[in-house]
């Protein structure tokens, strides 16, 4: 018995199959033949999801509903837990920064200590004379980005 790929099993694409069935318990299920970065990230994303894709913030007194896609950035200010949105918006969170983390997808990433940001509405990079660094998101919010972020933010964008 050889112990060699045949030629039609290398580089062959992953099929990917979706059915969408209102009806039907849902479950995920995927068929590998070895774990990897990837099923990694998969089964952490489908163990995290809590069957909603908001948070719900507050600003005037009046209660929003904040979809991920329009979340610029969470941080914390005054011992109080903030979320800037694209439109430029801030609103207020009852939830703690890890609270929020847990449940935001993989766009998100840690900007600094207090910080929390989405890579898909980051716009660009600014930095100063001393070397600091910001991030600027859609809406205009601004978050300084600590050098061991940094490092890390790098190397999800080189992906």
């Amino acid at each position: 018995m050889h112990n060699r790929h045949r030629p039609e099993e290398r580089g062959r694409l992953m099929e990917f199959r979706l059915i969408v069935d209102k009806t039907a318990e849902e479950n995920v299920t995927a068929t590998v033949h070895a774990p990897n970065a990837l099923t990694d990230e998969l089964e952490t994303l489908v163990r995290q999801y809590t069957g909603t894709d908001t948070l719900t913030g507050y600003a005037e007194g009046e209660r929003r509903l904040l979809h991920f896609g329009e979340i610029t950035c969470i941080y914390v200010e005054g011992g109080k837990t903030y979320a800037a949105a694209a439109d430029g918006g801030i609103y207020q969170l009852r939830l703690r920064l890890y609270e929020a983390a847990q449940r935001l997808p993989a766009a998100f990433i840690r900007f600094n200590k207090s910080a929390i940001g989405s890579l898909q509405q980051l716009e660009r990079f600014t930095s100063s004379v001393t070397g600091a660094v910001d991030a600027v998101f859609r809406g205009g919010h601004r978050e300084y980005v600590s050098r061991r972020c940094f490092a890390d933010i790098r190397r999800r964008l080189e992906k």
